[in-house]
């Protein structure tokens, strides 16, 4: 029976043990922008400070919510917000919240040979919906435009960039546009091909600014840090950590930390806008009629 006992207490104490470490381990995925902007720093911080490990992966916000909803990640990483129906309910989104951590923006690359530094946001309209096809008319070199977009629409930048710039979420981009399944083979196609050197894209400031790609003027105003926060940049969208209905305490407790203070420092360190820094766009944005 001592044998037994002594058995039965080393094989709990295993169990106990397991259940421990694995709870000492969270999944993150989502959109790599959100991984860019903040996620890997904010991981690595925590980490250190808490012994809490990640296994973290990209792929996209709708893919980091829909596996936050069905509790394959613990935390997923958006760039766009709940998607919404005509009746203004919420959609493909409804098993998770959406908590609202910060601000990126939409960011207009270009090849980094490309000689126009500036475009307008009507310009981008017309590029995208095929009114303008050389660069010629926008003050670059006589040669044809090529779209690079990605090629879902309910991507963060997909679904955002249809919403923002083109006024329609379910626009169809042209027949010409070369389309990519998420923004960082765009940016690498854009980047290092040479037949599409004359191409033009648009992607997350947290993932342009760490590319060779040129990134364009928007109305005359760059996407620094400051001019989103200011809303002097037109193309500012909210960034979510998203969680299932039903959440771990350590779940909760890593988003807990990401809306502190200490969370939302790293944030700002990290070149991306945080809460306190972007009231201002907030309120342009409830201003919208969007949801945040």
């Amino acid at each position: 029976m001592r044998i037994s006992g002594f058995l039965f207490t080393l094989f709990f104490s295993f169990l106990t043990t397991s259940v421990v470490h694995s709870a000492e381990k969270l999944v993150w995925m989502g959109c790599g922008i959100s991984k860019k902007a903040y996620m890997g720093e904010m991981a690595k911080v925590y980490e250190n400070k808490t012994g809490v490990q990640f296994r973290m992966a990209g792929g996209g916000a709708t893919k980091g919510i829909k596996l936050t909803a069905a509790g394959k990640a613990d935390v997923g990483g958006s760039c766009r917000h709940k998607l919404l129906d005509i009746d203004g309910e919420a959609v493909a989104d409804e098993n998770v919240d959406m908590i609202h951590v910060g601000w990126d923006a939409l960011a207009v690359v270009v090849n980094k040979n490309n000689a126009v530094d500036s475009i307008t946001t009507e310009q981008l309209k017309k590029i995208f919906n095929g009114d303008i096809t050389n660069w010629e008319q926008v003050g670059g070199p006589q040669q044809p435009i090529r779209p690079l977009v990605r090629s879902g629409k309910i991507s963060g930048v997909g679904y955002m960039f249809r919403k923002m710039v083109m006024e329609d979420s379910n626009f169809n981009f042209p027949e010409h546009s070369a389309f990519f399944s998420s923004s960082g083979p765009l940016e690498r196609n854009l980047e290092k091909r040479k037949s599409l050197q004359y191409g033009i894209a648009v992607t997350g400031i947290s993932s342009a600014k760490k590319t060779d790609l040129k990134v364009l003027k928007v109305n005359g105003v760059g996407p620094t840090k400051e001019n989103i926060a200011n809303g002097s940049y037109p193309l500012f969208r909210p960034l979510y950590l998203t969680l299932n209905k039903n959440p771990s305490n350590s779940s909760k407790k890593f988003v807990q930390f990401v809306l502190d203070d200490d969370g939302q420092e790293i944030i700002s360190d990290e070149g991306t806008v945080n809460l306190r820094e972007g009231e201002k766009i907030a309120a342009i944005w409830r201003q919208k009629g969007w949801p945040l």
